[in-house]
Parts: C-alpha cells; structure tokens; sequence
C-alpha cells in the first residue's frame, strides 16, 4: 500500500471503546513531585517548551529535547515514537528508535532517561465514532496562484500528511519536478486536538511556513484565512474551515486517476476522504529523508525571516535568481535539443554510403557467395518467425483468461489457468489473473456461509479453493488471507460478539494468536484484502466488519489481557509464597474494575481446593490430606503449576499414598495386623513421623478394643464401651463401630447422655480458653514452652477433642442435636486451625524440634493425634 493510503475497511469501524491513558510519574526522588498525566487526545506532544513540560524545573527536563517524542492512540493501541531526540525514549528499557513502539498498560515509558511514568489505561463509555463527525472541521487548501493550475485540496478526515509520494502533490513532478521534490516524504501532517486542527512540521527538509513564519519544533493551530506553505513559494494555500456536509460512510480511501485529473479542469478539487496513520506518520526513514531536494531560495528566505524586517525583500531576490536559474536550464536544454535534432539529420547520410558499398562488393559474378547470403537470410527469417510464434503462443493463455474473465466464464477461467500454471508456475501475470478468477467463482459461497455462521462449510469450500492452487503461490497467500478472516469470525461469533466477556485463562491465546498473526505484516495483510475487494466487491461488508473486529481485540489486548497478565503474576507470586489467603480480596477487585472479566469462579474453585490442601499439609493432616489429594482437579495454568510443584517437594509420595490406601482398607476390612505391618514397612521419607503416629495410634486403638472384650459384661462395661465408641472415626475406624453397634444400641440413651456431657464439657473448656485470652503471637514465638502457652494449648486440645467425640456420637447414632454444638465444634476447630497455621509459618523462625512440640500441644491433627479415652 501507498504511503497515505488507508485501506477500504479502516473507515468502517464506526464503533469503537474510547479510553484515557494516564502516565503516572516513577518516583526519582527528586523534589517536587511531579503530577500524573491524563491524555485524553488521539496525539500528545512530548518536548521540553510543550505543556505540561515547560512548567517543570529546569533540572528535571535538562535532557528532554524541544521536539522529543509523541505519544498517539491508533486502532484502540497506544504508541509511542521518538523524534530523534538527543537523550532518547525507552518502553521498559528497550530504547525507540525509528519505528514507534506499542505501550501496554503497567508498562515503564521514559523520556531522556530522567522522566519516567508508568502507563495506566482506563476505559471510558463507549461512543460512535460517526455521532461526532459533525463536529469535525471540512479542510479546504486553496492555492495561492492561480497560474500554476494546482488543484484545492479538500481534507475530510484527520491527520492528513503531506507527502511527495501521495497522489495529492505527486501529481505535479512531470510539471515541477524540483518543487515536488522540495517535499520530504513525511513534510507535515494537519491533524485534530478536540475540535481545534493543529499543522506540524515533520523535521522536513525545506520547512512548513505558516504566515510566511517557518515552524519550529511545536505544531501551531491553524485559523480560517492562514496562508500555509509546503517546501517553499510553489505550494502555498490559503486555509478555508468549513462545517462539513453528511459524509458518506463507504468512502474509504483515496482514489486519484492521474490522466483524468491532467484533462480535467483547473479548478477541480481534490478530496481526500481517508485518515493517514500516525503509524505511518512518525515512522522514521533518514534514508529516504537524504534524498530530498534543498531549496535554497526557501532556506535563505527563512534565515532572512529571521535576522531581520529587510528580509522579505532578500527572499523575493532570493526566489527570483532561483526562477531564474530554471528558467536559463530550460533554455540550455532547448539549445541541447536543437543540436542533437542536427546531429541525427546528418545519420541517414553515412547509412547511405554504408549500404552503397555493400551494394558494391555484392554486385560481383561471386554466385555461390549470393547462395550463402540467401541461405543465411532464410534462416534468420525463419528463426524471427520462430521467436515471434512462440511470443505469441506464450501470451496466448494470458489472452484467452482475460477473455473467459470478461464473459464471465469463471470456472473455465480457473480450470485454463490450473492447466497452464502447472507447467508454468513462475508466470506471475497468469498467477495474478487465476487469483482473481478462483475468487471470483468462489469466494461469494464462502461468504454466505461465513454470514450464516457455517463455519465448517466455509473451511470446506476455503480447502476446495485451496486445492487449484498448488502451482499459484499469489493465490494461496490470498487464501491464507481469507483464513485468518474465517477465523477471526469464528472466534468472535463463538464468544457471542465483540462485547462477550473475555474468559480468563480461556480466549488469550486465541486474541493473541489472531493479532500476532495480523501484527507479522499488517500493511501487508491489507494490500492483500484490499485487492480481494477489489476482485469481489461483495467481500467489502465483510472486510470492513474484520477490521471492526480486529480494533476491538487490539483495544481488548492492551485493556483485559493486561489485566489479565497482571492477576496471573499476582497469582502466582502470592500461591509460591504460601499466601492463598491474599486472592480472595484481589480477585473482587479485579471482577469489580474489569466487567468483562469472566472465568473467575474456576479461579476461585481452585483457589479453595489449594487451600484446603495446602492447609492440610502443612498441618500435618495425613489422612485429610490423602482424601483432599484424591478429588483435587485444578482448571486454571497457575493452580496447576503449583500443585505439580507441591506434589513434587511437599506432598506424600504416589509409592506412600499407593501402600497407605492398603493400610486403610485392610483396617476398615479388620485385617488388623497386616495394617500395622503396612504402617511398619513404610519408605522413609517426610510424612514418617505422622506415619509413625498413625501406627501408634492405631495399635492403641486395638489394645483398647481387646481390653475391652476382656471386660464384657463387667462393672463398668458400659462407661469404657461408651468412650471408647466416641474416640472412633466412622469413616475409617469402620469395623471396630460395627463390632460393638448392638452394645451401643442397647445403651442408647446412655450414649446420648454421654454425648451432651462431652459437649458440656467442651463448651466449658471453650470458656475458659476464651476468657483466658487466646493464644497470641509472642507466646507463638518464645523460645521455649512457657506455662501459660501450655495451659492454654491444653485448654483448646481438650476442647476440640471432647467436641469432636461428642458430635461424632449424635452422628453415628443419627441422633437429633442442638444446633449450638455444631457451632461450638466450627468455633473450636477454626481456632485450633488458625494457631497450627501461624505456628507453620514461623517454621523458619522457631526451632524444628519446639515447633513440632507446640503443635503437638495444641493438636488437632484429627485421627493421627486422636485422644484415647
């Protein structure tokens, strides 16, 4: 594409998000603090004499540059680009240099090494972009000369460059070579700032002169009636600012024809319909830039502006001698053409003595030297023929696809083409034409199944179209083309539109898939869809909705997925730091900033089982932990990551969960011993000591249940049958309970006496712990064991262990209970959790040996450390 030109689509996205970006100031230390910077304009200047600059200390802008950098908003992204300034600009360290740079949110933006700010995008409602195209000023450059036949230049939509490579100027070089090329390819650019438009000199060559004033490194507004000049005296308009009529919304871009503008009145206006972009705009090119003109009489006529009031007179004498030196070439040049019009007059003579003396020497008797001459001559005929055939042969597929393109006859047009290309693949003129026929003749299917959401269809017909161009790489790139559109409709319409929520850990990888797949060579891509629109203008509509689209996944980009990456750090840094308990707050900061954000309830599903577990393991809870480890499923990467990395270092082996499900129900089962021996032959490893307590435990449990068959029937049967019931787990002490279920049973109204006494009990406990003071951080942290830590510890151990018995009674009786000693249980076991849980993190503070005591002191590690009545 062009310099200047915009693509057919750019124009039709009518509806886009509007957003702020905020520049923040990195704190330097440097007094005063600086205050944060709200852009709210599509272009901001940075310099040192622009605003809010010029109002800083001279020290903290000592290295800015007048005309340092500019920061702009194109397509929903924002960039920035440097001017080529001394000290240059950096995005997170990495320098700017010729070609601008996207800024993302939380992103470092510095400006000559000393002014940093940290980028902060904030969206705003949304808005149409055409409900405020009435308040855009209509641009109207009328030239200043009427004898020099330019055309006025009507703007319609901003920034508008000027450049010697657009239509608009380029026009005149057969005319005015010099003064055409007196314009840099990138001169200056007219753009907008609220309703106010602005003119800019892009470091031109030869200047831009406003009033007959040269600009400087600040753009300048510009009013009805100012006199602006491009380069030097030629092209000089005269500003006119219009309110501007209904515009069309299907002009797109700018369409000159060069031959009809050459026939064409003087008077007739040129309209330029279509937006440059500032991607184009402040991108850099020195090389291109040495290739401009000087023009003298402009650059003495501005030194003379600035000496002094007798420099208007010096630039008018400046001017002339050099129109005249013009016109004394032109004159040389007449000269010159007169004499080589001679010298060719006089050519035809010596030809003729040339061929009198061949005629000469062939006049002779010499006939065999005649047969010579004959036989060669009718070779050469014969060989001219030859090469003129086989020329025309060759342009005779071209001929007849232009003719089958011409009648309409698509289908035959491919099939001639696939024949011819398949022994001709390098014929890029035939490429080109069985592109535009393959497109042609299929491309309105694929769209209608495209309108109607029939994707699989549409990959169908895309693969059949596909499949005639194995020898025409023009056409398979037009296709890959085509594919990137099919599946960014695809993903949107799989969404349910633009403005579906985005779904964490979900859509990133397909928005940053189809952007960087767009990012590769996005001028590229457009000349590509440009030219199929050109082909089928049916695919306009769909071109231009892309493109819609395309915008608001860039503004989702550099808005949602930053947001995104952010949580996704915070995540992680606070899950690596055992702090599962800081997500919570951030993730509801983060579903009340960001609506659109979807996906969190799988982040907060995996949040509550990490915890569980990491809140089991860290309490030493084995058989929680084994039964938390069986059902745990994480859907979100972060979550994932960190239980592998838990599981890996910190969670029993798969070889000591595979033998303890072996223990487990061989216990249930009643297999006594060969549990106790499987608990015995344990691997050693981390989780050995709760092993060893298990063992013990379980070993005690079956001393007590001998003792008890010892005593059946004895005095005080019924007391230590009860006790020892309330001490059994239900889940996995299972076959002991069914053993004495009809003992139990038959005391029934004892065991629920036995329960409430329990619960009484615990609720007195409870109490006293209450009104003693919990147990606080300094008791935590002493060296040793004090007397109240043990008290204490001893206070809230029994509690829980009589609720626990007491509650596990009502329930394997299925008995009715108050609702209080359910609370009373949830009370007690949430303090127990809470002081084993601020005991684990001072693992690295206390010693491994004192921990180990006061957690033992305080229990609650469930059925490895169960109180035997």
């Amino acid at each position: 594409m062009a310099d200047g030109e915009t693509s057919i689509a750019e124009t039709r996205a009518t509806v886009e998000t509007a957003f702020d970006v905020l520049l923040a100031p990195v704190a330097s230390g440097q007094p005063p603090a600086l205050d944060a910077i709200r852009i709210v304009d599509s272009l901001f200047a940075i310099g040192r004499s622009e605003a809010p600059f010029n109002d800083y200390p001279a020290e903290r802008i000592a290295r800015l540059s007048r005309r340092h950098a500019r920061v702009f908003i194109e397509h929903g992204a924002v960039y920035v680009a440097d001017l080529g300034s001394k000290n240059g600009t950096t995005v997170n360290g990495i320098a700017v240099r010729q070609t601008p740079a996207r800024v993302r949110a939380g992103d470092e933006l510095c400006f000559g090494g000393d002014l940093c700010y940290r980028v902060s995008i904030e969206p705003r409602a949304r808005i149409v972009a055409g409900s405020s195209a009435s308040c855009t000023p209509r641009l109207v450059l009328v030239p200043q000369r009427d004898d020099l036949g330019l055309q006025p230049v009507e703007v319609q939509a901003f920034p508008f460059l000027v450049s010697k490579a657009d239509e608009v100027f380029a026009r005149y070089k057969d005319r005015y070579p010099h003064q055409v090329n007196y314009i840099s390819r990138r001169h200056a650019h007219i753009y907008l700032k609220g309703e106010q438009l602005y003119v800019e000199d892009l470091g031109s060559t030869n200047g831009t002169f406003v009033g007959g004033k040269r600009l400087d490194e600040s753009a300048l507004p510009l009013a009805d009636g100012d006199v602006v000049a491009f380069g030097g005296d030629h092209f000089v308009y005269r500003v006119t600012l219009q309110t501007p009529p209904e515009v069309e919304p299907t002009v797109t871009q700018l369409l000159l024809d060069p031959a009809a503008d050459q026939a064409a009145d003087a008077d007739k206006t040129t309209f330029v319909g279509a937006a440059n972009s500032f991607l184009d705009i402040f991108c850099v090119d020195p090389a291109r830039q040495r290739e401009d003109e000087i023009n003298e009489a402009a650059n003495a006529a501005s030194l003379q502006a600035k000496r002094g009031p007798s420099g208007g007179a010096a630039a008018a004498g400046a001017a002339k001698v050099a129109n005249g030196g013009h016109a004394a070439t032109s004159a040389a040049n007449g000269s010159g053409a007169g004499r080589v019009a001679g010298a060719t007059r006089r050519k035809p003579q010596r030809w003729r003595l040339v061929a009198s003396e061949l005629g000469k020497a062939f006049a002779g008797d010499d006939r065999a030297s005649l047969r010579r001459i004959a036989a060669w001559g009718s070779a050469g005929v014969v060989l001219i023929a030859a090469v003129a055939l086989t020329l025309y042969m060759r342009g005779s597929s071209e001929r007849e696809l232009k003719s089958l393109l011409a009648s309409g006859d698509y289908t035959s047009a491919v099939q001639s083409a696939k024949s011819y290309l398949a022994s001709h693949p390098t014929d890029t003129r035939v490429s080109a034409l069985a592109s535009e026929a393959l497109l042609k003749a299929k491309l309105p299917g694929w769209l209608n199944a495209l309108q109607k959401a029939q994707f699989q269809e549409a990959d169908a017909l895309l693969a059949d179209m596909k499949s005639s161009t194995a020898n025409n790489a023009d056409a398979a790139s037009l296709l890959g083309e085509l594919q990137w559109v099919g599946d960014l409709e695809r993903f949107v319409t799989g969404r349910g539109g633009v403005e579906a929520p985005i779904r964490i850990y979900h859509d990133e990888p397909a928005i940053d898939g189809l952007l960087q797949r767009w990012e590769d060579d996005p001028k590229s891509h457009q000349r590509a869809l440009d030219r199929i629109a050109s082909y089928v203008p049916v695919f306009t509509e769909p071109y231009a909705q892309a493109m819609s689209h395309l915008r608001k996944l860039e503004s989702d980009d550099s808005v949602y997925l930053a947001a995104i990456e952010r949580l996704d750090g915070t995540i992680r840094t606070e899950l690596a730091r055992d702090k599962p308990a800081a997500l919570p707050s951030v993730l509801d900061d983060y579903a009340q900033r960001y609506p659109r954000l979807a996906g969190l309830d799988r982040v907060r599903d995996d949040l509550r089982q990490y915890s569980a577990v990491l809140e089991a393991a860290l309490g030493r809870q084995l058989s929680t932990l084994l039964a938390l480890m069986k059902t745990a499923r994480f859907s979100t990467p972060p979550f994932q990551a960190q239980y592998a990395q838990l599981a890996a270092t910190r969670l029993p082996s798969a070889e000591v969960v595979q033998q303890h499900d072996a223990v487990t129900a061989a216990w249930q089962r009643g297999d006594t011993q060969q549990a106790l021996a499987g608990l015995q032959s344990m691997p050693a490893g981390p989780w050995s000591d709760v092993l060893a307590a298990e063992a013990a435990h379980k070993k005690a449990l079956l001393d007590q249940y001998n003792d008890l068959q010892k005593t059946r029937g004895g005095k005080d049967y019924d007391q230590r049958l009860l006790s020892f019931y309330a001490s059994l787990d239900p889940a996995t002490d299972v076959w002991f309970a069914q053993s004495i279920q009809k003992d139990v049973a038959a005391l029934h109204d004892k065991a629920l006496a036995r329960a409430q006494d329990l619960m009484l009990r615990a609720q007195s406990l409870w109490k006293q712990y209450r009104a003693s003071g919990p147990i606080g951080g300094t008791q935590r942290l002493e060296a040793g064991i004090s007397p109240g830590f043990r008290n204490e510890a001893r206070l809230l151990s029994d509690a829980q262990a009589a609720a626990q018995q007491g509650v596990r009674i009502y329930s394997q009786l299925k008995a009715d209970h108050p609702a209080d000693f359910d609370r009373l249980l949830a009370d007690i076991d949430a303090e127990t959790t809470l002081q084993r849980r601020s005991l684990t993190e001072l693992r690295m503070v206390l010693d491994p040996s004192l921990l180990k005591a006061k957690l033992a002191l305080i229990g609650g590690e469930q059925s490895e450390t169960r109180q035997l009545p």
